[in-house]
Formats: C-alpha cells, sequence, structure tokens
C-alpha cells in the first residue's frame, strides 16, 4: 500500500516505522504536521491509502480524516485519553502499560481501536521508556493494524463497545500535578516524578533558590544531607538530598535557557559544592550516577559509558578516552565498548556547543574542539593492537557516534537499533571521525556515497546487509547484554584470537602504508573547518534550530518523497 506518515517530527517511533513499513512493501512518504493546508496539500500528491500518524501534538484536520482512514499511535492502554499519557503511567506507579492504534475522528482519542499492544512497565525515565517499550509495542500494533487494513475484512471495535477498556480520559499533566517536596518526598518518589517528565517538558523546581526544570535523574546509595539542598558534584551532575536519602540530577533547563549538564547551568553554583569523586573507572558496586564505568568477565573488559541522549561534550570525550587508555593497558585480548541503555553515541555535543554562542566565547571554537576530542577517541580505538574491539550497540547511534563504533573491529547491533551514519541533515556538516576510512572499506565507495547522500536511518537489519556491521544479536536490552557477554567470552576463549590480532596488526599497518590516517583526518578536518568557520552558516542555523527544538516550517525533501521534483502518482495499490 501506498502509506502517508504524519508526524510532527522524525523520532525514532517515526523512522522505525518507515523502515518496518517499507521492509513490508509498503511505499511510504513522510509529512511533518506543520499547518492544515500543508497536510492537504501533502495528501492530495501522494494520495495515501492509509495515513499512520505516530507522533502529533494536535490533532487531525476534519478535511483529512473525513475522507481518509487515519491511524492515531497513542502511547496509552485501550481506552487511555489525553496527552500526558505515559507522563501519568509513570508518575502514577503503573504496573503495565501499553499502545493504542486508533482511527481519527472527531474525538481525541476515541475513535475505533484496531490494534494494541501492552508491556510491563519499567521504573524508569519517560524518554527511555518510549524510546524502548512503547516503540517496540508501536511497532507491534501499527504493523498488525495496517495489515487488518490491507486485508479489507476487519472491522475496528469501537471503544464504547470494549467491556475489557481500563483506561480513562486524563487531562495534560501540568507543573502543579509534578510538584515535588523536597522535605517530605522520599527518593523513590522523586525519580518517579522527574522520570514522568524527562525528555519534554522536564519538571519545574528551584536549584540554589533560582527556577529551572529538572531531568536526568539517577538514584544515590550513600551520601545523605538536609532535605532539600544540593550536597554535591559529580563531573557535569549535581547531588540533593531527599528525605530518605539523595537523587542526582544530571541535566537542567533555566528560564529561556537550554537543556545542559547541571553542573554547566549552575557553573558558579556547583563550584563552591564538594566534589564526590568516584574511585576509578570500575562499576560502582551501589546505586549512584557514573557516566563511565569499566567492568571484566571471563577476560573480557566492558566499557560502558551512558551520556544523556548520547551526545559527547569535549570533556566527555576525553574522560572517555582516558578511560579507554586505562582499559587498553588490562591484561585481556577483547575489549566490548557497551555505551548506554538507549543510545551509543550520537557524536559531538551540540547543546554545549550552542551554549558556547551564549556565553560570550564561540561556538565555532567549541565545536573545533569537541570534534577534535571525538577523533582523538576514534584514533585511540582504532590504535589497539593488543585488543580485538567491539562496539556493542543496545541503543541508537546517530552522526559521528556511527562512525566511532566503526573504528572498532566488529560492531554487533541489537535487532531494534536505528543508525543514522550521516551528518548533513545538521547543516550540511561534512562530519568526521575517519569516516572517509573506515565507512568505503566497509561498504564500497559507491554505498558510501549513497549513504551519506540519502540521508535516511538503517536498520540492524540494513546495516548487517551493507556491511556496516557485523552481527545482529536479538531480544531485549538485558538478554542482548547476555549475547553480548556470551559471544565476547567466546572469542577470547577461542585459539584463532591470536591469528585474529595478528591479521588486524597486519591490514593496520597496510592501510597506514597506503594512506596515514593524518591524511584522512586533515582531509575530513578541512572540510569541517569550512563548515564551522567558513562563510555558509548553516551548521550553526541547523544546530541553534536543533537546540531550541524550533518548530519546522518544511519537510525535508529526503523525507517527503511526494515533493521530489518529477514525483508521479503510480496507481493505486502500485509501487512507484
Amino acid at each position: 500500500m501506498r502509506i502517508l506518515l504524519l508526524t510532527h517530527a522524525f523520532n525514532s517511533l517515526c523512522q522505525r516505522l518507515a523502515a518496518q513499513l517499507q521492509q513490508h512493501g509498503h511505499e511510504t512518504s513522510i509529512e511533518f504536521d506543520i499547518a492544515d493546508s500543508v497536510t492537504e496539500e501533502a495528501v492530495a500528491l501522494f494520495r495515501p491509502e492509509l495515513i499512520v500518524a505516530p507522533y502529533l501534538r494536535r490533532a487531525i484536520p476534519e478535511s483529512i480524516w473525513s475522507h481518509h482512514v487515519c491511524l492515531i499511535v497513542h502511547p496509552g492502554i485501550v481506552g487511555d485519553r489525553g496527552p500526558s499519557a505515559l507522563d501519568w503511567a509513570i508518575q502514577d506507579g503503573e504496573a503495565q502499560w501499553g499502545v493504542t492504534v486508533l482511527q481519527a475522528e472527531g474525538e481525541m482519542d476515541a475513535g475505533p481501536v484496531w490494534a494494541s499492544a501492552v508491556f510491563p512497565l519499567r521504573a524508569a525515565k519517560k524518554s527511555s521508556v518510549y524510546r524502548q517499550e512503547v516503540t517496540q509495542a508501536a511497532s507491534q500494533a501499527v504493523l498488525l493494524a495496517v495489515e487488518r487494513f490491507s486485508s479489507g475484512r476487519y472491522l475496528p471495535r469501537p471503544l464504547a463497545d470494549m467491556a475489557d477498556a481500563r483506561g480513562r480520559l486524563r487531562p495534560l499533566m501540568k507543573q502543579t500535578d509534578r510538584g515535588l517536596d523536597w522535605a517530605r518526598d522520599d527518593t523513590a518518589t522523586v525519580l518517579r516524578k522527574m522520570n514522568a517528565a524527562d525528555g519534554f517538558p522536564g519538571l519545574g523546581d528551584t536549584l540554589f533558590g533560582q527556577p529551572c526544570q529538572l531531568f536526568d535523574a539517577w538514584p544515590e546509595a550513600i551520601l545523605r544531607g538536609v532535605p532539600g539542598e544540593v550536597i554535591a558534584r559529580r563531573e557535569g551532575a549535581l547531588l540533593r538530598a531527599t528525605r530518605d536519602g539523595a537523587v542526582w540530577i544530571g541535566h537542567v533547563k533555566r528560564p529561556d535557557g537550554i537543556k545542559l549538564p547541571a553542573a554547566m547551568a549552575f557553573a558558579q553554583e556547583a563550584a563552591a559544592l564538594p566534589e564526590a569523586p568516584l574511585d576509578g573507572w570500575w562499576r560502582a558496586d551501589v546505586a549512584t550516577w557514573q557516566d563511565i564505568a569499566y567492568e571484566e568477565c571471563d577476560g573480557v573488559g566492558y566499557l560502558h559509558f551512558e551520556f544523556y541522549n548520547g551526545a559527547m561534550s569535549t570533556a566527555q570525550c576525553q574522560r572517555l578516552r582516558t578511560a579507554l587508555v586505562w582499559a587498553k593497558q588490562r591484561s585481556i585480548q577483547v575489549l566490548v565498548l557497551m555505551g548506554g541503555r538507549d543510545f551509543w553515541s550520537n557524536g559531538i555535543h551540540l547543546n554545549v556547543i550552542e551554549a558556547a554562542s551564549l556565553d560570550g566565547t564561540s561556538a565555532a571554537d567549541e565545536s573545533w574542539v569537541n570534534i577534535n576530542a571525538m577523533n582523538d577517541l576514534a584514533l585511540e580505538l582504532i590504535h589497539s593492537p593488543k585488543q580485538l574491539t567491539v562496539a556493542a550497540l543496545c541503543g541508537n547511534a546517530g552522526a559521528g557516534g556511527c562512525f566511532l563504533a566503526r573504528a572498532a573491529d566488529q560492531v554487533w547491533l541489537r535487532d531494534s537499533v536505528l543508525l543514522n551514519p550521516h551528518y548533513k541533515t545538521m547543516g550540511n556538516l561534512y562530519g568526521s571521525e575517519y569516516w572517509t576510512y573506515s565507512l568505503p572499506r566497509r561498504v564500497g565507495e559507491d554505498a558510501a556515497r549513497a549513504i551519506m547522500r540519502e540521508r535516511l536511518p538503517m536498520t540492524a537489519q540494513g546495516a548487517l546487509a551493507s556491511g556496516f556491521s557485523d552481527a545482529i544479536l536479538g531480544g531485549e536490552v538485558d538478554s542482548f547484554r547476555t549475547l553480548v557477554a556470551q559471544r565476547a567470552s567466546a572469542l577470547a576463549a577461542s585459539a584463532e584470537l591470536g591469528a585474529m590480532l595478528g591479521a588486524k596488526r597486519e591490514v593496520r599497518a597496510r592501510d597506514e602504508a597506503l594512506k596515514p590516517l593524518a591524511a584522512y583526518r586533515e582531509e575530513e578536518l578541512t572540510q569541517m573547518r569550512r563548515n564551522f568557520y567558513g562563510f555558509d552558516p548553516s551548521y550553526h542555523i541547523a544546530r541553534h534550530h536543533f537546540v531550541r527544538k524550533s518548530l519546522a516550517s518544511w519537510t525535508p525533501r529526503h523525507l517527503a518523497r511526494h515533493r521530489e521534483p518529477g514525483w508521479l502518482v503510480p496507481p493505486l495499490g502500485e509501487a512507484s
């Protein structure tokens, strides 16, 4: 079928649905929900047989839903209605939640149900639950709904007739519904309320007597203080005491500001706090905030780095490189870089770079320092002659994060991972991290040019087929990590490991003789210098709008296929 995806933004859920619908043979195109007239024009151009709306912030106009079947993906159980479904579920401590695919009608979230899926609701950040459980459940439900629609025989169930619907209409959650009382709330309550607001809109509160929104909460098992007081700092995070413990606050957003590491957003106040450093890189055996952690098992080293939204600032790149150098000195021959649960890496830290443009320093200079720190990290990974290195991606990766992963000897992906191995959507950035070395040697010159030109997400299956990755390991997060450990342990015990390391050193020496890595880096950075310092401000404009979450003014042409020059509407039921 020809399916139009109508969405507020091309987020991870929309990306996954587009990829999966295409894998099932459907013709898809994407339109951002900018205005009724724009949507009406997109429908007229594409002539969809079905419209799927994975992520909207307003109602589809009657001029569309009254003439076309429009399937809304609602992140709530059957019967749940309202714009804050996941927020209420997390804050109320629901044990089970779900996703419902329903048909758009005049009353919001009240149309007949085409499909649904449920899942255990993990105690975690809303942004994490959305990227993991909600996305997985939505994928299952949407594919089922599309199959039912295409059959022409299925009749969706009116919500009023569903006796098993236990959801209800709930209003938009306001900050007054989220409010913290640091003197009375225990750690579990603080975590639940902060988790329910994570990603967007953040939990409205104060720090140091100044209003802000809080994000990125982590429990602390040992340190204590007077409830409500900020008692310590660690790298970018601040520790605030609760009634029965303490909570690390990783990120904050000040009024009219941007989301930043908490200790950076309140730099002057944070500088007066005592530091609470960890003892080296080893994974702590108690609950705490630790963005870089190392562990060993069966002769394999595992380096974890849990960076918020996958963004890696200059300081984080430098610290991770230090940890990598330390890990390489251990008596191990297999080293696995695990990344984080939701993201492996998304490259340079655009928010921190944007902050440099706001405090009187230079965003171009910070961009330059950050990309060089990423390159230093990638180079350290490439130069690992004594270890077979593996990038094990449990979560998504984008831009420079993809090519940092490709700097490892092998790349293993969880089967639900999405990659965005390109840079141009950020103001035509050329990119670095030695991608001009690592990508063509894996996928070929023509495929490398196509990946960079098309700027489309790559599924785990697509990455394996192209040669970008080396293996797909299925399952949920915990089972993926178990499979990674089993596979890595088998490598460490393999009689072939010595020969594999020898062959690796020979290939690296041959490649270096043909063209030194320093030459690749200089060529890439010559282009990046133009992006950062040149006459074309596209990168700086794109970064500003990305960080500020500016509303889209148009749908990018590489997504809206129906707006490509020369687009011809194929006959219904026939792919173009």
